[in-house]
């Protein structure tokens, strides 16, 4: 800032500091709670979260009030900032949005022949999920599961179903991460059903996808 007389002047090199603090601020909690460490009911400290991640208050606050309006976070009065808990009716409500946008999407790809567009993608990320399993490495996993529907959803060019999918995709994440660290098995069953969505999709057999497709989902559904 510089002073002039009585005025403040705020140049656009302080407006760039403050955001990149408030944008790591978010980022790092927003990253916390959907990997599941800071779990729902968790009250975050301010002072705490200033000084782990060497940024002033302000900043901090700004990143509470954007995770809010993600409804990541509540802001209380008596409590300040609580991790907010996905409750399982919300969780049934992601899993059903995201069977219905993936199962139309895949009939689209199949129909519209790009199933060919996509499939070297498919076939990438299923030896990255391999390596993942034989290396335990769940944050990896989980990364590449969302890649790997969500490039079949691309492959459909459908527009309103890609920005669908870009909406529950942060809700997505946390219950993949809850599900994988709360049962280490689904790795391997995770990927065996990737395995088959492959190939169903690689056969050009929209049916088949939706069938593996919605035992998957089921599965995450009764995990949880």
């Amino acid at each position: 800032m510089q002073g002039v007389g009585s005025l403040i002047v705020t140049t656009p090199s302080t407006n760039t500091t403050a955001q990149a603090a408030s944008d790591r601020a978010y980022e790092h909690v927003k990253r916390a709670i959907i990997r599941g460490d800071l779990p729902g009911g968790t009250a975050i400290s301010e002072n705490a979260l200033c000084q782990e991640i060497g940024v002033s208050r302000t900043p901090v606050h700004e990143a509470f009030l954007r995770l809010a309006g993600e409804d990541l976070l509540t802001l209380e009065s008596r409590k300040g900032a609580v991790v907010r808990p996905m409750s399982p009716n919300e969780a049934a409500d992601v899993l059903e949005m995201r069977e219905a946008i993936e199962s139309t999407a895949a009939t689209r790809v199949v129909t519209d022949g790009r199933v060919a567009d996509v499939t070297p993608s498919l076939q990438a990320m299923l030896a990255e999920q391999e390596q993942a399993v034989a290396t335990g490495d769940v944050d990896r996993f989980v990364e590449v599961d969302a890649e790997f529907h969500g490039a079949v959803i691309g492959a459909s060019r459908n527009a309103i179903a890609v920005m669908f999918a870009r909406t529950l995709r942060d809700r997505q994440q946390r219950l993949r991460h809850h599900l994988m660290r709360l049962q280490p098995s689904q790795l391997q069953a995770s990927l065996e059903d990737h395995r088959a969505l492959a190939a169903a999709l690689e056969a050009g057999d929209a049916a088949r996808y939706a069938e593996v497709l919605s035992a998957h989902v089921a599965s995450h559904r009764g995990a949880l």
